[in-house]
């Protein structure tokens, strides 16, 4: 038996990808390849992932390139090594999109120039002939390419069948005018989707490049990738923890609002489990490595950004749905009309019924449908826009109708991610304002987030020169003399190390102890603070049709039971990572129906993992880091929850009119298709009903913008 070939996994950048339809083909076609065991393209970031075995992956990795040079050849796939710099990083326009605009333009102008000039017919056809070229040859050749390949109908097809058509009976400004408006739609999704693909890529700031590797009394720079288990990395004021370890020396405060979203530092002493991605704030920290890189903490989490995507559940364009059914039935019954009737009924002639056919294929034109349906999705983004939501695409705010589970994030989403002093509990024979001051003293010197909390409550001037002898005690708190007596401010554990008997609070939030001259005086409780419309938010998202709503936090059970029993939210998640996150998302997945959504409401890079996987990401604008924001899918820019709802109520109104569109334009043109059938309607009837149907749905869409 031979022994069986390792399984190995290659990518390649897929250069020029700008359609989600070319990403499904492509992903589909190379997975019949010989020799290839899984094949998944994640249409975020241009990538693609191979699985086959280690002696074949050269073979097959041609092989694959080629079958994307034919299925899409204006897609170049290249290895990751050889993709151009930045191509996932553009935010803007890329060339294909600025091309596009220059098609728009100049087969506008041209267009425009036809119909105001009179000129003789033969240049006036080639006005016309050129204008149309320039805006539509690619959808033509695109349509022709795919019947080769067996994909007959598409929306390609359904443009290029409709343009033609009207070419043929004589109807050119008809024709240039669609294949225009067409590429409008085809310009906004472009852009939008330019402008995510830059929605992951300022997560990898993240990603350390590189870690003090530690070798008797010297330390190295050496890529996080050598680094091996049992190894001592030093990590030094101001660095970011490249590797997950245990603290073998030093104490210090570290930042780990990258992975847990909390803004409150987290002092660590020795012994203690550091993770990677945390940013060393002070302090010197020599850590033993307990996970290689790619096990680790932060490689985890790019690697789920990287991979969400493929998971998220795309909400296919409708009008290509619709083209499926609705392009062969026309084609084949203008087929009919013009073939048929000659033959079998005496008297009638070719020409009479062709030229029927072709007024057929004008009112059947889906004009109406290809102008209205994105401009009444535009028409809700912009609505959505008003009311303070960015809304990234017309697919979002469509997905938005369906959402029936929303889970959020507790910092920065719910509450204010401002820390401030909420209890304060005196002992012995001292009041508040007597225990507030002595804080506000003590933490003078201190840029810790509490400190700052303390002082700003006390907002008094604070003379220094009562102050000597300040010492900060890493992991425990602060001792100072304050004139002649002794301040003791800090943790339990500053209590416990100098034997001083304090009463625990049971108060949710960070707890400082007070100390006067060795004797207990007192704590002071700093918590977050629930944002005001929190509550209102989600009350109404239960009255929008929202089933359950869900708090996933990364901080103590406490604080969240708190939180969410205040906020009468359903269930409470807590002490949770980034990685736990996506777990917790993706058992609520299994509790909906196939057609329910989940949007998830977050505001840290911690949280761009499951942003990316949940089918809706909802991030704070305000405060809400780059990368939340750029991952996310709707964008809340006044960072206000109840501000979901308002999106969710435009999302009801855009469907409800995009339907009513469609509706409308398929009844009225069913109507004058009967008649140009039965030989009553002219070529002026099926201008005027394509246009007039155009016009009033068009008007229909600006409706939406009237939503408050």
């Amino acid at each position: 038996m031979s022994r069986e070939q390792r399984q190995i996994n290659s990518e390649l950048k897929l250069e020029g990808l700008d359609c989600a339809n070319c990403a499904m083909k492509i992903e589909k076609g190379v997975s019949t390849l010989e020799g290839v065991d899984a094949c998944s393209v994640n249409f975020a970031t241009l990538t693609m992932t191979i699985t086959t075995s280690e002696d074949q992956k050269e073979t097959v990795l041609e092989s694959a390139k080629d079958k994307i040079r034919l299925l899409e050849p204006h897609i170049n796939p290249v290895s990751k090594m050889d993709a151009s710099v930045g191509q996932l990083k553009q935010s803007g326009m890329n060339a294909e999109t600025k091309k596009l605009i220059v098609k728009l333009g100049v087969g506008t102008f041209l267009l425009i120039l036809a119909q105001l000039l009179n000129l003789p017919i033969l240049y006036q056809m080639i006005l016309f002939i050129a204008a149309y070229l320039i805006a539509g040859a690619d959808v033509v050749l695109k349509a022709v390419r795919n019947i080769f390949r067996g994909q007959v109908f598409d929306e390609n097809f359904l443009m290029g069948v409709a343009t033609i058509g009207a070419f043929i009976i004589g109807e050119y400004p008809e024709a240039v005018a669609v294949m225009l408006f067409y590429q409008l739609g085809e310009l906004f999704q472009s852009i939008a989707v330019n402008r995510s693909r830059s929605s992951i890529s300022k997560l990898m700031d993240i990603r350390p490049d590189y870690a003090n590797l530690k070798t008797g009394d010297q330390t190295e720079k050496v890529s996080p990738e050598k680094i091996q288990l049992g190894d001592i990395i030093v990590v030094k004021p101001g660095e970011r923890v490249p590797l997950d370890g245990i603290v073998k020396s030093g104490s210090s405060s570290v930042d780990t609002s990258a992975l847990t979203g909390e803004s409150l530092p987290r002092e660590i002493v020795e012994g203690d489990e550091v993770l990677s991605g945390f940013i060393n704030v002070q302090g010197l920290l020599e850590i033993e490595v307990t996970k290689e890189f790619n096990e680790s903490t932060v490689s985890k989490i790019l690697e789920l950004v990287q991979n969400a995507t493929n998971k998220k559940a795309p909400t296919e364009n409708f009008i290509t749905k619709f083209a499926k059914i609705y392009t062969p039935i026309v084609v084949i019954t203008a087929a009919i009309i013009a073939i048929i009737p000659p033959v079998i009924i005496p008297g009638e002639t070719l020409y009479d019924w062709v030229y029927r056919a072709l007024i057929f294929l004008v009112i059947s034109c889906p004009c109406a449908l290809v102008v209205s349906i994105p401009l009444g999705f535009f028409g809700g983004i912009g609505a959505a826009s008003r009311s303070g939501v960015l809304v990234k695409g017309s697919n979002y705010l469509e997905a938005l109708n369906d959402v029936k589970y929303i889970v959020f994030d507790k910092t920065g989403t719910l509450t204010k991610g401002q820390f401030q002093v909420s209890t304060i509990v005196p002992a012995r024979s001292y009041s508040k304002d007597d225990l507030l001051e002595l804080a506000a003293y003590a933490e003078f010197y201190s840029n810790h987030p509490i400190a700052l909390s303390i002082r700003q409550k006390y907002g008094k001037e604070i003379v220094e020169g009562k102050l000597s002898n300040y010492t900060e005690i890493a992991g425990h708190g602060i001792s100072v003399m304050f004139n002649e007596d002794e301040l003791l401010v800090g943790n339990s554990r500053l209590m416990e190390s100098h034997s001083i008997l304090y009463e625990p609070t049971r108060e949710v939030g960070t707890t400082v102890y007070l100390a006067k001259n060795k004797h207990y005086i007192g704590s002071i409780v700093i918590a977050d603070q629930l944002k005001d419309d929190a509550k209102k938010a989600i009350s109404e998202l239960k009255q929008v049709g929202i089933k359950r709503s869900v708090m996933l936090t990364g901080d103590s059970t406490s604080v969240a039971r708190k939180i969410g029993d205040e906020l009468k939210i359903d269930e409470i998640y807590a002490e949770l990572l980034p990685h736990q996150k996506v777990e917790k998302l993706e058992l609520i997945e299994k509790m909906k129906s196939e057609k329910e959504k989940i949007a998830f409401v977050g505001d840290g890079i911690n949280d761009a993992p499951v942003l990316a996987r949940a089918d809706v990401g909802i991030a704070m604008g305000g405060i809400g880091s780059d990368a939340a924001i750029e991952a996310a899918d709707v964008v809340l820019m006044s960072d206000e929850p109840s501000k979901i709802v308002d999106a969710i109520k435009i999302a009801k109104r855009t469907r409800q009119i995009v339907w009513q569109n469609i509706f409308f334009a398929l009844a009225v043109k069913g109507f004058f298709l009967l008649l140009g059938v039965i030989g009553i309607a002219t070529m002026w009837e099926a201008v005027i009903s394509d246009v007039g149907v155009t016009v009033l749905a068009v008007l229909n869409s600006m409706r939406v913008l009237r939503q408050r």
